[in-house]
């Protein structure tokens, strides 16, 4: 059996967590602290906010700048991006991708801009980042914030710079990103003001930690200037994500050379488009995609892969616009998205991790093939 993903956890995570059992403080604490600082440094911003998840940094980036107006975003992406920007009280607008990529095209993006825009989020797709310069440019041009859904591409890089550093970056350290805390997420901004707002939206409103106050001489004083929300990631989890950190490079390393050897195994067969790594970008494939010519049954395709014990699955079906919440939305559906609607029925994501063995690539390859004679 070859599962989509296996985490990638080993000693390090295990000593880290078990110190902060041992230590008493539970909620969030040092290690917060430490994981942000080595984030930031990483990422190459000023700060690093640790959050419970992708989905709330998303929206805090939204509430935290009072945005309520039209918000452009792809619907080829996990619903959440789109959920993020109705809690928080904006619209969204959804436009098309590129077909080779997945990613937000910059041309539909330019399009969809009216009077009533505030904000773009691009979605960096599976591993590799949006054309940053063309959706930047356009976004200064029309005085727009950039909020980068960056959940699946940390370390991912475009014209050698790191996703989530062109906007507010938002990161998710769900199971199968590329790095994991179990769940948990990051905010990521150059703005010092903003950054402070966002801290006290995730703590209550409160101005500083518990961890904060503890060191102060009347650590019981909490007094909120804002109406926040509990949005913390607690110190066991920013633990595990410290260490994940260290590994992360090569972590991502090994799902860029099991990329290579999927493609490589699979450049002869015809009926499926292989991943594209575009101009001027680092791919670091938190997902292996592949597309299906037209003529193959996907969910027959899928299904067989399963019975052979491939963990392969799909990402992402149906389109949000195509959702029932969506498609009520009439304000959000303004434009024809053929690119989306085509390759949300012939996209399979098939398994990639670090950990995978050669034995497990070649099972794969060897699964492809054979499902696909048998389909034909």
């Amino acid at each position: 059996m070859v599962k989509l993903c296996i985490p990638t956890v080993g000693d390090e995570e295990i000593r880290a967590v078990s110190e902060v059992l041992h230590s008493g403080w539970l909620a969030h604490g040092e290690y917060n602290k430490k994981f942000e600082a080595h984030f930031a440094e990483f990422i190459g911003v000023e700060h690093a906010i640790t959050c419970n998840s992708c989905t709330s940094a998303l929206f805090l980036a939204l509430v935290a700048q009072d945005i309520t107006g039209e918000v452009i975003v792809p619907s080829f992406s996990f619903v959440a991006t789109a959920n993020a920007v109705v809690t928080a009280g904006a619209t969204p607008v959804f436009v098309d991708i590129e077909p080779e990529t997945c990613n937000m095209d910059p041309i539909r993006l330019k399009e969809a801009i009216t009077a009533g825009t505030q904000a773009v989020i691009p979605v960096h797709y599976a591993g590799q980042c949006c054309q940053m310069d063309a959706i930047v440019e356009i976004a200064a041009e029309h005085g727009l914030c950039v909020i980068e859904d960056s959940a699946e591409t940390l370390g991912g890089t475009y014209d050698g710079r790191q996703a989530g550093s062109f906007g507010i970056g938002c990161f998710s350290f769900f199971p199968t990103k590329n790095i994991t805390t179990g769940e948990g997420g990051m905010l990521t901004t150059n703005d010092g003001v903003l950054a402070k707002r966002l801290r006290a939206l995730i703590g209550h409103g409160i101005d500083s930690s518990t961890f904060e106050r503890e060191k102060s001489q009347m650590p019981w004083f909490r007094s909120a200037s804002l109406a926040g929300y509990n949005f913390r990631m607690s110190n066991i989890l920013a633990a595990m994500g410290y260490e994940q950190m260290k590994k992360l490079h090569i972590m991502n390393a090994q799902r860029q050379e099991l990329a290579a050897k999927l493609i490589g195994g699979l450049r002869d067969v015809v009926e499926v488009e292989l991943p594209v790594v575009a101009d001027k970008c680092e791919h670091v494939f938190q997902m292996f995609t592949v597309k299906l010519r037209k003529e193959l049954d996907r969910e027959d395709f899928v299904r067989s892969l399963n019975r052979k014990g491939i963990g392969a699955s799909v990402h992402f079906y149906p389109p949000i616009h195509e959702q029932q919440y969506y498609r009520e939305m009439a304000d959000s559906i303004r434009f024809p998205m053929p690119v989306t609607e085509d390759i949300a029925r012939r996209i399979v994501t098939l398994p990639i991790y670090p950990g995978m063995r050669p034995e497990d690539v070649n099972e794969i390859v060897e699964g492809v093939k054979y499902v696909i004679l048998k389909l034909k």
